[in-house]
């Protein structure tokens, strides 16, 4: 079984958790001056990479709060946990973002 470290509950098994998908998606400034395809662009496209990806994830069975983490997706190994709103400060941090 895979532990994530919550980093308000500590190690808790895969089961309790749920992705919420890629991180750092910043919502438009001006969304009803967007035309439909960027609106469209926005609420479905994301990348899924193969390697280091920065995913948001819930702790939903334990606290209920979100947080980021960076993690490889082939090997499903966790690399770094962060709270909502900052950045990772890992040297990975580019290639995830990039």
């Amino acid at each position: 079984m895979l532990l994530i470290a919550c980093p308000h509950c500590g190690n808790r098994p895969e089961t309790e958790f749920r992705c919420g998908g890629q991180a750092h998606i910043a919502r438009p400034e001006a969304p009803s001056a967007q035309s439909d395809e960027a609106w469209a662009e926005y609420l479905f496209v994301r990348k899924n990479p193969r390697g280091v990806h920065a995913e948001r994830w819930c702790h939903v069975h334990g606290c209920g709060r979100w947080f980021n983490a960076l993690r490889d997706t082939v090997s499903d190994r966790f690399i770094e946990i962060y709270p909502m709103g900052a950045q990772p400060i890992s040297e990975l941090q580019s290639e995830a973002r990039a």
